[in-house]
């Protein structure tokens, strides 16, 4: 992979940590801030359910921080942009429109085609 390439993933990649470790913190201090006794029961429910959505979508957060912490682990250690199923160069058009990836084009319709079949099963 060229070096601009590569720079530019990983400026892309360490945008997408800070932006989403800035949502974290942000979450954190909305909790506590809202933490109060909410004392309507329906008021309440709406409160809970809402907690819930943002939890989950924090939960997805946090899993796509391990995965940008492990693309940045790759990059340091020369192994980024390699497929991890066939030992190729995953394409540059690949990795910009998803830069966590880890398997190129080709084994990744493989892979979802298997689990497409194994779910017909």
């Amino acid at each position: 992979m060229k070096k601009n390439h590569l720079e530019y993933l990983e400026n892309l990649l360490r945008n997408q940590l800070r932006d989403l470790l800035s949502h974290n913190e942000n979450t954190i201090m909305g909790i506590r801030a809202q933490a109060q006794d909410i004392s309507d029961p329906l008021d309440r429910a709406a409160y809970d359910e809402d907690q819930s959505r943002l939890f989950r979508i924090r939960d997805r957060e946090s899993k796509l921080i391990k995965k940008i912490e492990n693309a940045l682990e790759a990059i340091e250690e020369g192994t980024y942009g390699i497929c991890e199923a066939c030992g190729e160069d995953i394409s540059f058009q690949r990795l910009q429109a998803r830069p966590v990836t880890t398997k190129c084009i080709t084994c990744k319709m493989r892979e979802e085609e298997m689990e497409k079949a194994a779910r017909w099963r």
